[in-house]
């Protein structure tokens, strides 16, 4: 669409993110709180990420989609908590359609990635538990790179068609968005046009892109789990139940909070739901994926007492040299 037909079919040249807060105290303390999650969120992940890259033990199936899986929710997290910090501290709410539309595409291309990564981190594990056997002949470097690859290119693909249906649509009355950040259903909810196939567009690819993925995953853990029960030690049979159930706990909250938003029917009363919702699956899931992925293994604990041993070396390397050079 050219630049002259759009501002012919387009009378808005803005939206306002209404977002949570309403007063000045309000905004101060959701202020804190989301730089607290941002700031935890890119810490969390970039330590994945540097650890997995650095320590050649990690370098395994399971710490490749775990990098991947940093990285993504990296993105994620960036594309919308800077802006909404940003509007908290001064105040300005205001986004304009270019760029609403840009953290629309942004955020549900990395949504859709994040179901089909989540899968794939899933079938990984499933084949290591189930299937040990089996594990190293099928779970090799290419494939892990055609499902990291299929993963990312299929999120960026399927959010396309959305995107253009939405910025298609005619904007020429309210301009106020009932969200914390530029979201489907909250954006065609003000189009002056006929927006219906652009709703079930987006709740058929919603539909796609999580709801074969979650079966997976969930079906995925099923086995795990049922394997790990038959386990003969009590204290082995605890600790890989306690590591899969919390991955599955995450994967229910992620894809449960995604299908209630996406899929399942829409009212005009339930705005405010699905902006709580909204939370466990833009702001909640990427500060505690490493958390719950990671910071829980052996293998990752036993790579950051290397590198935590490594740099006090390296320290004691350094103020010995500095002794030595003073008079």
């Amino acid at each position: 669409m050219t630049k002259q037909k759009w501002e012919n079919r387009t009378a808005v040249t803005e939206f306002i993110l209404l977002g949570f807060g309403n007063g000045p105290e309000v905004d101060s303390l959701l202020f804190l709180i989301f730089l607290s999650i941002y700031a935890v969120t890119i810490t969390g992940n970039t330590f994945i990420i540097v650890l997995v890259m650095t320590n050649r033990h990690l370098h395994t199936p399971m710490y490749f989609f775990l990098g991947n899986l940093a990285c993504l929710e990296i993105c994620y997290s960036s594309n919308i908590l800077p802006r909404m910090l940003l509007s908290y501290l001064g105040g300005d709410r205001s986004i304009s359609v270019n760029g609403c539309f840009t953290q629309y595409y942004f955020f549900g291309c990395l949504a859709a990635a994040e179901c089909y990564l989540l899968s794939a981190m899933s079938y990984d594990r499933y084949l290591a538990v189930c299937e040990p056997l089996r594990y190293a002949s099928r779970m090799d470097n290419k494939l892990c790179l055609q499902l990291a690859a299929a993963s990312w290119i299929s999120g960026f693909l399927s959010n396309s068609i959305l995107t253009f249906l939405i910025s298609s649509l005619d904007f020429c009355g309210p301009n106020k968005i009932e969200h914390f950040f530029c979201d489907s259903f909250p954006m065609i909810r003000l189009s002056c046009s006929d927006a219906r196939v652009a709703g079930l567009v987006t709740s058929l690819v919603a539909a796609v892109c999580s709801l074969p993925p979650f079966l997976l995953t969930f079906s995925s853990y099923l086995y795990i789990i049922a394997t790990v029960m038959r386990i003969p030690s009590a204290a082995g049979r605890k600790k890989a139940f306690s590591t899969c159930s919390s991955h599955l706990i995450v994967v229910i909250l992620f894809y449960w909070s995604i299908l209630t938003v996406y899929v399942l029917p829409h009212q005009d009363t339930q705005t405010s739901a699905n902006k709580v919702l909204s939370v466990f699956y833009t702001i909640l899931t990427p500060l505690v994926n490493p958390l719950i992925y990671s910071l829980r293994n052996r293998e990752v604990k036993e790579a950051l007492q290397k590198q935590t041993s490594k740099l006090k070396a390296f320290r004691g390397l350094l103020s010995v040299k500095n002794g030595g050079n003073n008079p």
